[in-house]
């Protein structure tokens, strides 16, 4: 008989593309899972994985196997879902995936009220891209993610996937201090021509909204410094290097040097918490989307990154 819990290791596998994917998924380290995966090449006498450059690739026999082991980690869920469901306490364990602004600046205070009024609910936190954020709520990997889309960018709503509004998370100009802008109330997107910028890589949702809105107001935004992080794009602009549109989520004050300007209309993005279909009823999801809800109102403030 096939074992669960090395199926379930392949699944990783196959949903990360890589073992040290899949380890950090599942916590555990890249040697455990390769020995987990040894030993069910054992139990099944096929290759699994093949090596391809520095990574690994699913044979079509593990193919097969991680289709089905998808399958049963579902019927699994379902059978944990009712048992939790009978019991009406949240209880066991919640995998959490979250884009980073939300994971520092929203997700703290929810699993620390979830765990002091559930002690058994066992929830654990995993920071990611929130472009992979549906995806690993679809295979599994995952029970609940926050998420995040702009107007350019709407979530996708895959077949078996669910989804409620956290609530809208508005974003600011972030100048120099002693920036013409300053002196503002409020800056018209028309007002931003000539401004030098810093920005995340092409790629991510906010470079694409700055340069999609610059040019709807006949603009070619100058990227003059790029970064992944937001804490670096703050600094950058409080050196005085450049201009950028941050969310507010996140981040907390502003260090010195770097000043806020609202814009006219300002740009937001809407956060939501995804989560599977056959869980909806488990106690577990319902009071962490409440959770979610109620702190939103007390997290916005200052400055965030834009994942």
């Amino acid at each position: 008989m096939l074992d669960l819990s090395r199926l379930r290791a392949l699944h990783a596998v196959s949903v990360h593309g890589s073992i040290a994917g899949a380890a950090a998924a599942l916590g555990y380290t890249p040697s455990a899972v390769s020995q987990q995966i040894a030993k069910l090449e054992r139990e099944t006498r096929a290759t699994l994985l093949e090596r391809r450059g520095r990574g690994v690739a699913l044979t079509e026999e593990a193919r097969h196997l991680a289709a089905t082991a998808q399958e049963l980690l579902a019927i699994m869920e379902r059978a944990e879902t009712t048992l939790e469901e009978r019991r009406g306490q949240p209880s066991g364990l919640l995998r959490v995936a979250a884009f980073a602004s939300a994971a520092r600046g929203l997700l703290p205070g929810v699993l620390a009220e979830l765990g002091a009024r559930h002690p058994a609910l066992d929830v654990r936190l995993t920071e990611v891209d929130p472009h992979l954020s549906v995806d690993l709520v679809t295979r599994g990997v995952t029970d609940l993610a926050v998420a995040h889309d702009w107007d350019i960018a709407p979530l996708p709503t895959p077949e078996g996937v669910e989804q409620a509004v956290i609530g809208d998370d508005p974003c600011d100009l972030v100048v120099p201090a002693g920036h013409p802008f300053t002196t503002r109330a409020r800056v018209r997107r028309e007002d931003l021509g000539g401004q030098r910028w810093v920005c995340q890589p092409p790629g991510r949702v906010c470079h694409d909204w700055l340069v999609r809105t610059l040019r709807a107001v006949g603009f070619e935004p100058d990227i003059a410094h790029v970064a992944e992080e937001n804490h670096t794009l703050v600094a950058l602009v409080a050196a005085g290097l450049g201009i950028a549109v941050v969310p507010r989520l996140g981040t907390g004050a502003l260090p010195p040097g770097a000043v806020t300007v609202p814009l006219d209309p300002i740009p937001v993005r809407k956060l939501y918490a995804l989560w599977r279909t056959g869980a909806t009823r488990r106690p577990a999801i319902t009071e962490a989307v409440r959770t979610l809800q109620e702190h939103w109102a007390t997290t916005s403030g200052g400055p965030g990154e834009c994942p």
